[in-house]
Order: structure tokens, then C-alpha cells, then sequence
């Protein structure tokens, strides 16, 4: 089966000692393309740093919620200035957190309006984290209507992106009919080990609504180990899990899953496939 690992944080610690291994375990494994997204000043440019190691990744640089209230104006130059980099290929990792909240409401809202315009302006997707307290969708609400505002879905996206989806649900999470309303703005949608746990009902559900050219699968590596994968650090060899799943909920030939998310990918981040 073809793979892909469209959100693999391969520049945090627990990957300081044997990345070259993690990488070709995931070849070996499946994985054709990898996308190594930033979450702030520090690791976007150590995203960055890594295409320059391992040519066969690409990197995204955004500054994350949690880090909203940290990053000053100098340090999001810094970050806007490492776009232009023609190894980006997408913004963020960025989105709102109103779950865990380590930046404030306000803080957040401001960081990702200033990652959306980045978007709009390099023409490069944003990569979009949404989390809300349980039983609660405020998050999710406030993103769609940041994304509507900033003409996401409408003439400035379409200048910007053409017929491309113009952002990513990176890990997705949330009611279906907010999927729906993501799709309707002509964003992709990215599943990770997350939708397999108990409590994403309604995520595996809205897995069956997205259009096989804008369906993503990942690991969220380090982070969100799917079951079955070793109780350690998560990798992208063990999308493979997670492909399997989406295949069997989708209701399809898993080769067929796997040469759509590889087509997927080089849809939603041509500079990787022209790079």
C-alpha cells in the first residue's frame, strides 16, 4: 500500500538520535512523502534544516496556538520570511486550542489571522490544528468563521490557490457537519491515529465524506500513536495503521486508498511533487 505522512513533527527530541533510521523504516514501510511542519520560530527553521539533511521531506513553518502569546512581531518575521523558502510548501502548523489553552482566546485568534494572510499570500495551504474542550465545538465555530473572513472558500482563495484546496484539517477532529463546512470551503482533510479512539465516532463518520483527491492520512508524530503501534513515540512508518483503517471505513481496495493519498499530497503541496 502507498503511503503518505502529511503531518510528522521529525524535528522534535524524541527523534534526535536515530531519524535517519525512523525515515528509512518508513520507506520501508510504505512511505512515499512526509511533511514536516514547524510549530514555532525554532522548529520551522529546524524543519527546514532537516529538507536540507533528507531532501525526500518537505517542510511547513507556522507558528502554533499554544504558542500564540510567545512569539513577538520579530519572531513572526522570521517565520514569514522563512516561507518565501521554496522547500515550504505549506503554513503552520497553525488553528486555535480551546481545549488545553496555553495561549488565551485573544492571542489566538490574532496568530492564526496573520497565518492565514501568509497563506494567502505565498499561496501555500495552512495547516490547520482545531481542538475544543469536550463535549464543546467553540473552536471549531471560531475557525470556520477566521477562514470565511479571510476569504477562504471565496475570490481571494481562489486567487490565491486556484482549483487547490487552500488549507488542511490536520488531524481532524469534531462534528461531522464541521467537516462538512470545511469541505464546502474546498479544504482538505487529514486523519490521523486520533480518529481511532473511542470518543471519534462522529470522526471516523465524516472520513466517509471527504473526496478521495482531498483526503490526507498522518501520524502527528511524535504524538497520537495509533492502536497497535509500540506504546513509545509515535512514527511515520505506523500511518500505515491508520491508511488501513481509512480504507476499511471508506469501504476500499487499500492499493486504491493508497495511490489516491499519494496523488492527494502532490494535489495539495505541488511544489513537493514538482521539487
Amino acid at each position: 500500500m502507498r503511503l503518505v505522512d502529511s503531518h510528522a513533527h521529525l524535528q522534535a527530541a524524541p527523534f534526535g538520535s536515530d531519524l535517519a533510521e525512523v525515515i528509512a523504516a518508513a520507506e520501508l514501510a510504505g512511505v512515499e512523502r512526509i511533511l514536516v511542519p514547524g510549530w514555532d520560530l525554532a522548529s520551522s527553521a529546524a524543519a527546514l534544516d532537516l529538507v536540507i539533511r533528507f531532501p525526500a521531506l518537505a517542510a511547513a513553518v507556522g507558528v502554533h496556538p499554544h504558542a500564540a502569546a510567545t512569539t513577538d512581531d520579530g519572531a513572526w518575521a522570521s517565520v514569514a520570511a522563512l516561507a518565501a523558502e521554496p522547500a515550504v510548501v505549506a503554513i503552520g502548523e497553525t488553528g486555535l486550542d480551546y481545549d488545553r489553552m496555553y495561549s488565551p482566546p485573544e492571542a489566538q485568534l490574532a496568530n492564526l489571522r496573520r497565518n492565514l494572510d501568509l497563506a494567502l499570500a505565498t499561496g501555500k495551504p495552512a495547516i490547520l490544528h482545531c481542538r475544543s474542550r469536550p463535549g464543546t465545538r467553540d473552536a471549531q465555530d471560531a475557525l470556520l468563521a477566521e477562514l470565511r473572513a479571510a476569504g477562504f472558500g471565496g475570490a481571494a482563495g481562489d486567487r490565491a490557490f486556484g482549483d487547490r484546496p487552500p488549507a488542511i484539517l490536520h488531524s481532524v477532529s469534531g462534528p461531522v457537519d464541521y467537516v462538512a463546512a470545511a469541505l464546502d470551503l474546498g479544504l482538505s482533510v487529514s486523519v490521523s491515529g486520533l480518529a481511532l479512539r473511542a470518543g471519534e465516532e462522529a470522526t471516523a463518520e465524516a472520513v466517509r465524506l471527504v473526496p478521495a483527491d482531498r483526503l490526507l492520512v498522518e501520524t502527528d508524530a511524535p504524538y497520537l500513536a495509533p492502536p497497535g503501534a509500540p506504546r513509545r513515540r509515535n512514527e511515520p512508518a505506523w500511518v500505515a495503521v491508520v491508511a488501513r483503517w481509512v480504507a476499511e471505513r471508506r469501504g476500499e481496495d487499500p492499493a486504491a486508498t493508497g495511490a489516491g493519498l499519494v496523488a492527494a499530497f502532490d494535489r495539495v503541496f505541488p511544489a513537493r511533487a514538482a521539487g
